[in-house]
């Protein structure tokens, strides 16, 4: 049931308050009447809060329900802008708003809710999880970030009360998120409103100075600039093109921003004058264009076609540089006015211009598919989401080619793997090789604009950890990590499961022979889901397999540094659970040793490695007998050092051996003595086990050149 509205709202309020009712003629009468209740109701809600600056709080909610006005949004929203803090600041509840004001709304506010009945460790953490609720709700409903991005661009126009730190702090958070998701959202007026007040926030001094700087150099430009603008709306005229011409004013922070980021003085910046051609249909565009290359020569290289290909966020325009009077730089934007709505307002421009329903449902699809794709990247971790959107939220793109055709928007610097996962995660998982334009690259190849793109697939190719260095997207970085996750989990509760049934064979008991309700409550003791996870944290060496096998067979009177008398054995090939040591790089052959690492798994050794003979006599607990167990096909890098007389063509020489005894060179580097009289080369190389690797020194031997062959021990675990 709709409560009635309020008789009159206090003094103070009342004014914009009229105002704002005014503002609702679009809307039906019915509609108007549920705003005002409301109104009346968050009013209600509020009464006994005031603003840090003194206002009553409800002028707050007023002026973002305002701004969502000025975007022509529907009833609804702007019942959720007044009523958006209602349920973090006040008693009210969801299930309160839903039966007086509808579901819709009570979802629209629930999402515009921060979650601060929780407990978390931090503030990035309250951060991280505010801002994944936040996105979920926007996912469900585009309304809710467009209530959000007004409700933060209120708040920092009027943060003046607030402590310096504080007001940085906020206006920080919006430069690196909510501007970025204006842009992303195509509402570029908001935008640059949104960096500029932030700029001011964080560097009121530098801001001050450079805003008296622009009011005094824009006397001294007028003469030129109106000289620019009478030369193309004159060439427009006399082409027969009818077209609107205005000068492009550059805000604070973005000349801020090329000072800093080019490295550029305050004149400089200034010496590029900007103007916007808007006109009324596409191929108008092209011949304004044609029209102003006639009068003004271009800059190779500087023209851009976003009209045939659209940003991702929906932005169309023809632009191109131009070399104006004494040499002056001119940056020419030309668009359609259907174009320049979108440019100004991206997807509030599906409420605000009704007669431009085709462009306006094209970029809503495409605003939905980029906020499922954040979606996608949902981690367990709220922190590495939050870190991940924030790479997300790139401007700069470039444009490449799938081999179909299909024109696909990176952010500059994506490399081929970031390209991959954007095609699909299968493909990104499996993905072997790269050809850019017809030739094989490198996977780390960053993209240029342009590119023909070609992924090759291997079904024995997985994700590498050294691709976290180099992808750029969050959605490449997130997948790589899932998936690389979920092996060492996989991994490592394939070895939990053998450590345990290791220990338990030890210990004279079969496995099998264990009845099932002894599993059952070992995995509710431990604090476990599963038997799975139990394993799990075996194998990372987040549990000894001594203590849980004591544990399931209620056996706490033995001696818990008894040693295992069963041998694992082990392939070298089981991924991230077993690593080999790097310190002594054993190979199939060597007599060998484990020991269980918190969080890395089972890493193994060699006997008679250096690094670990203290652990061994002080520890002994720690320590598995393991052995190796036969696998053809697999091979394990060796480092070997040969000694050489220094003669022409000896490298050739004890390459071409290595070769012949059917091991491949990983590495190579060299070291002269003093004298020259011999050179040592340090090869890395593959061999299958120890007597292939006796197989390739005996073969180095019979060079007559070679001196002295050594394997290396390195002095890192």
């Amino acid at each position: 049931m709709t409560p009635a509205p309020s008789s009159s709202p206090p003094f103070d309020v009342e004014p914009a308050y009229r105002v704002f009712i005014d503002s609702l003629d679009y809307l039906s009468s019915s509609d108007i009447t549920r705003i005002k209740a409301a109104f009346a109701y968050a009013e209600k809600a509020h009464a006994n809060q005031k603003r840090m600056s003194g206002e009553p709080y409800i002028t707050h909610p007023l002026a973002v329900a305002g701004a969502v006005v000025e975007w022509r949004m529907d009833a609804d929203a702007i019942c959720a802008a007044l009523m958006h803090d209602v349920l973090e600041d006040t008693g009210t509840t969801k299930h309160e708003l839903a039966e007086k004001f509808g579901k819709e709304v009570a979802e629209l506010v629930d999402g515009l809710s921060k979650l601060d009945k929780m407990e978390f460790a931090s503030y990035q953490e309250a951060q991280a999880e505010n801002f994944r609720k936040m996105l979920m709700a926007m996912a469900r409903d585009l309304r809710v970030v467009l209530i959000k991005l007004a409700d933060r661009q209120h708040n920092i126009q009027t943060m003046s009360a607030m402590r310096a730190d504080k007001r940085a702090r906020i206006a920080r958070e919006t430069l690196e998120i909510y501007a970025p998701i204006a842009l992303r959202l195509g509402l570029n007026k908001l935008y640059r409103e949104l960096q500029d007040t932030s700029f001011r926030l964080i560097h009121p001094h530098r801001a001050e100075v450079l805003a008296k700087a622009l009011k005094a150099a824009r006397g001294n430009r007028d003469e030129l600039l109106t000289r620019i603008q009478s030369g193309i709306t004159d060439k427009l005229a006399h082409a027969g093109l009818k077209a609107d011409v205005f000068g492009r004013e550059k805000s604070l922070y973005s000349i801020f921003r090329k000072m800093k980021d080019k490295q550029l003085s305050f004149s400089q910046v200034l010496d590029i004058y900007g103007f916007r051609v808007v006109v009324d249909n596409v191929p108008t565009c092209y011949l304004a264009l044609g029209a102003l290359h006639g009068l003004f020569k271009p800059v190779p290289g500087k023209f851009k076609d976003y009209i045939a290909i659209p940003k991702a966020n929906g932005y169309q325009s023809l632009h191109t540089t131009l070399i104006g009077p004494y040499g002056t730089p001119v940056e020419v934007q030309i668009r359609t006015r259907e174009m320049h709505n979108v440019a100004q307002e991206g997807v509030a421009a599906h409420w605000l211009y009704k007669d431009m329903d085709e462009s306006s449902a094209d970029l809503q699809i495409k605003t939905h598919k980029w906020l499922q794709s954040l979606l996608e990247m949902q981690t367990s971790d709220s922190s590495e989401f939050f870190e991940n959107v924030k790479i997300d939220l790139f401007p700069d793109e470039v444009y490449v080619f799938t081999p179909k055709g299909k024109i696909m928007a990176m952010p500059r610097g994506a490399t081929a793997v970031d390209f991959a996962y954007a095609v699909h995660t299968d493909v990104g998982n499996q993905c072997s090789a790269v050809r850019i334009n017809h030739e094989l690259a490198p996977l780390r190849t960053e993209l240029r604009n342009g590119d023909l793109v070609e992924i090759i697939t291997s079904s024995k190719v997985s994700p590498n950890p050294v691709w976290l260095t180099y992808v750029k997207t969050g959605r490449a970085r997130s997948k790589i990590r899932h998936f690389l996750r979920t092996m060492q989990n996989e991994e490592s509760a394939r070895l939990g499961e053998r450590l345990l049934r290791q220990e338990l064979l030890s210990l004279g008991v079969v496995p099998i022979s264990i009845p099932a309700l002894a599993w059952e409550q070992l995995v509710k003791v431990s604090g476990q889901k599963t038997m799975e996870d139990l394993y799990t944290e075996i194998g990372l060496g987040k549990r000894l397999p001594s203590v849980v096998a004591r544990r399931l067979l209620a056996r706490e009177d033995m001696s818990p540094d008894r040693p295992s008398n069963m041998t694992l054995a082990i392939h070298g090939t089981e991924g991230m659970a077993i690593q080999l040591a790097r310190c002594c790089q054993p190979i199939p052959g060597d007599p060998i040793i484990g020991s269980i690492k918190k969080g890395s798994g089972l890493i193994i050794h060699t006997h008679d490695c250096p690094t670990i003979r203290k652990s061994r006599s002080t520890e002994p607990q720690k320590w598995i007998d393991v052995e190796w167990e036969p696998e053809e096909g697999k091979l394990f890098e060796i480092q070997i050092r040969v000694e050489v007389k220094n003669t022409r063509g000896a490298l050739a020489q004890v390459a071409s051996a290595i070769a012949e005894a059917g091991s491949n060179i990983e590495h190579v580097s060299m070291n002269a003595d003093p004298e020259r009289l011999f050179t040592v080369l340090n090869f890395t190389i593959q061999v299958a086990h120890r007597n292939h690797l006796a197989a390739v020194m005996r073969g180095l031997r019979h060079i007559p050149e070679v001196s002295r062959i050594i394997r290396e021990r390195g002095a890192d675990s």
